[in-house]
């Protein structure tokens, strides 16, 4: 019964995720080398954007650079419809001379402790669902839609660090 139950009982569902799509990151990072190879304001400046195996590394020759390649890469990343909270910027380092390096994160799946605080919030809503974390995602199910539907109508009302997608409702 155990198994199932596990692969669908015919009651509706969906999944929450927060999904990146790597291509578009790529572009937005194409563009805002291309805007600040562009810019009068960077001439003869050695700022950078490099995409990494962990998210993204900004060179930058000052403070006042790298806030400017901040705001650059917001831009380019909202053009491309990816929400700017998936940037989780890292503490500043000193490179060589006046420069300044920073990582920064990119939020790809949802991390385990969001995923315990969500199922805790929804929970607290008392709404008749049932709630799973799978591995970077959650699975909700329900008796009925409008359930679900509540769950989502929720889950967009709260104040979260990273933007979630709702994928694969089933009825």
């Amino acid at each position: 019964m155990a198994v199932a139950s596990r692969y669908g009982t015919g009651m509706p569902s969906f999944d929450v995720v927060s999904k990146l799509d790597m291509a578009e990151v790529e572009n937005g990072v194409a563009n805002v080398m291309r805007e600040v190879g562009q810019r009068y304001d960077f001439k003869g400046a050695h700022c950078s954007v490099e995409m990494t195996e962990e998210g993204l590394t900004i060179l930058a020759d000052d403070d006042l650079k790298l806030k400017q390649v901040h705001e650059i890469l917001q831009g380019q990343m909202s053009k491309r419809k990816i929400d700017p909270r998936v940037l989780d910027y890292q503490t500043v380092e000193q490179a060589a001379g006046q420069s300044v390096r920073q990582k920064v994160l990119l939020k790809n799946g949802i991390a385990t402790e969001l995923a315990k605080k969500l199922v805790k919030d929804i929970k607290a809503q008392k709404l008749k669902v049932q709630i799973a974390i799978q591995g970077e995602e959650l699975r909700v199910t329900g008796k009925k839609r409008d359930d679900l539907q509540d769950v989502i109508a929720f889950l967009k009302t709260q104040e979260l660090e990273q933007p979630l997608q709702y994928e694969n409702f089933r009825d």
